[in-house]
């Protein structure tokens, strides 16, 4: 006989909220409330400044980095440090940028949380790459051109990682039979890579888009084919941090 799940509810939490793509007036309403309750806000680079202008003046700052290719804080460090100021009481709320569930350190976060008996509150955010296609006026899932969408990193897998490779020839060859548009999140560093593996199982004319600091007043975006990918973002200077959109929903971008 199956018996239901009983939550606990551990005196001592932590906040995991998303602050959005980077325009601060993304950010949601409970977000929002999290942070005039902190006491101490870890946060992430990618996080926009006048994001921290909700968080009362007497609450503690900790800049913790996390942004691709760059030094950051080791992890261990961040989770050892969660823990420490919630156990002396503090209010802690983990700032992370985009949706803290979406390629972000997250789930590590959390399972050492649960493993020292400390409790966990996610808040959602916009993440960057419905912003970047909102930008633009595409409907990522335009059912014309499109019957899902599937949303994967391009970074590696870290040397401690069990989790293999994408195999980009593989999901160039599912997209182009199921028809699903690919959003890429930190494809910059390893464009050359992606691009001759999805041209493997799509063809080179398939419209791209990529969009650099979306939502931002410095964004920048350039549309573009499969096959002139590498050279379209070499020509434009695109780099870090950009999304990358694969797929016919981008021929929205081009009538817009």
């Amino acid at each position: 006989k199956r018996r239901a799940m009983k939550k606990t509810s551990p005196s001592v939490f932590i906040t995991l909220v998303g602050a959005g793509p980077g325009d601060p007036d993304l950010l949601t309403l409970k977000a929002v409330k999290a942070l005039q309750q902190a006491s101490v806000i870890l946060v992430d680079d990618l996080v926009h400044p006048d994001v921290l202008q909700h968080a009362p003046a007497q609450a503690r700052i900790v800049h913790v980095g996390k942004r691709g290719g760059c030094q950051s804080t080791p992890q261990a460090f961040i989770e050892k440090l969660m823990v420490q100021e919630a156990l002396a009481g503090e209010t802690v709320v983990r700032l992370k940028g985009g949706d803290p569930l979406l390629f972000g350190r997250a789930g590590e976060e959390i399972a050492y949380l649960q493993s020292q008996g400390v409790g966990i509150k996610v808040i959602n955010g916009v993440t960057a790459g419905l912003a970047a296609i909102n930008s633009l006026g595409i409907s990522l899932t335009h059912r014309q051109f499109a019957h899902g969408a599937v949303m994967v990193t391009g970074h590696s897998p870290s040397s401690y990682s069990n989790t293999p490779a994408v195999n980009w020839e593989l999901l160039g060859h599912t997209a182009h039979t199921c028809r699903l548009t690919l959003v890429i999140y930190m494809g910059v560093s390893s464009l050359e890579h992606i691009q001759q593996g999805l041209m493997q199982g799509l063809p080179a004319h398939t419209p791209v888009a990529v969009v650099q600091h979306a939502s931002l007043p410095q964004q920048r975006e350039a549309l573009t084919t499969l096959g002139d990918l590498g050279s379209t973002m070499a020509r434009e200077g695109l780099q870090s941090p950009s999304i990358i959109v694969v797929g016919d929903v981008v021929q929205g971008a081009r009538a817009w």
